[in-house]
């Protein structure tokens, strides 16, 4: 089967390619982004195509010429960036979406994983163990497209009958890419300062709570999910979790083992995102559905992190705090 990794040089999409070209052969998986990879790992693994989503013929050539049966559709434009630039995150969110979606209707692609987020809730939302199904009325132009792409996924699945999988994944947390300009970035830049030895200014308060997972988590939960029975799913897109913490759990599980670690604390606009946000969420559907389960907790996670960053910063590749 030949895979297709859209937004493969991003935090998930640079560790799913790898993790995939394991399981399904190097040359099966095509990485695809608009930037080189900084990976030496990805760039060595596997073919990389470059690749903007939102240009339909591009997007044509990669699918025709690689003969795609599966794409894990990962292009997306983050939270906080997508308020600095909302035009070209609906560009690159949903036009790209709509531009695969189109390309799986015409025939040939038989597996589409759109992967959504805690963002697609609001203030209107129940914030603790958020369900399944509830209110979605996003603040952020991120939250409008993920919103509009359950809605898209959800159409094109019925009205063509497409196999459309996703998961509204809270934030993400990995060793291996830097942060991507997401409001939950504060939860991986703490472990880089501190392994780094440097105080850290955190940009939400520190009692701001949300859903998070670490990124071996994430990508056995897409995996899993894409190979479930079809006859087992209730949903087009479920909820999933790991775990929640407020900044300053985190920033205290950290100094169990980085005594003296310091953190203030000075909120900028990415606090607001995040109070529109569930601070836990009910994940029970995909659990009982596909037998989701996490194995990573804050402690788990924590000792997982520093450990790994701190043998990336012996050896001089660990990317910089700034």
């Amino acid at each position: 089967m030949s895979i297709l990794v859209t937004g493969a040089t991003g935090q998930i999409g640079s560790e799913l390619t790898l993790e995939l070209r394991k399981r399904y052969g190097g040359d099966q998986v095509i990485a695809a982004g608009h930037r080189k990879p900084a990976s030496s790992a990805l760039a060595s693994s596997g073919p990389f195509v470059s690749l903007d989503v939102a240009n339909r013929d591009a997007l044509v050539r990669v699918i025709r010429d690689h003969k795609i049966e599966a794409v894990y559709h990962l292009a997306a434009v983050l939270s906080a960036t997508g308020e600095q630039s909302p035009q070209r995150a609906w560009e690159v969110n949903v036009n790209g979406l709509y531009n695969l979606l189109e390309l799986a209707r015409e025939g040939g692609i038989g597996q589409i994983f759109h992967p959504s987020s805690i963002a697609v809730f609001g203030p209107r939302t129940p914030r603790d163990h958020t369900p399944q199904d509830t209110v979605l009325s996003p603040t952020t132009m991120y939250g409008v497209t993920k919103v509009t792409g359950e809605l898209l996924c959800d159409y094109y699945a019925h009205r063509y009958g497409l196999d459309i999988r996703g998961l509204r994944y809270p934030g993400i947390i990995s060793s291996e890419t830097p942060p991507g300009g997401g409001t939950t970035d504060y939860a991986v830049e703490m472990f880089y300062y501190a392994v780094e030895g440097k105080p850290y200014t955190c940009f939400v308060r520190d009692n701001t709570m949300l859903p998070m997972m670490y990124m071996p988590d994430c990508l056995q939960s897409a995996i899993d999910l894409m190979e479930a029975s079809c006859a087992r799913l209730r949903s087009r897109t479920y909820n999933i979790t790991a775990m929640s913490f407020t900044a300053a759990e985190l920033a205290a599980e950290i100094r169990k083992h980085v005594p003296g670690f310091r953190v203030e604390y000075a909120p900028d606009f990415r606090q607001a995102i995040a109070d529109s946000w569930p601070r836990s969420i009910d994940d029970s559907a995909a659990r009982s559905d596909w037998g989701w389960k996490p194995r990573y907790g804050l402690p788990e996670m924590t000792t997982e992190m520093l450990a790994a960053l701190a043998q990336r910063h012996a050896a001089g590749c660990l990317y910089p705090a700034t």
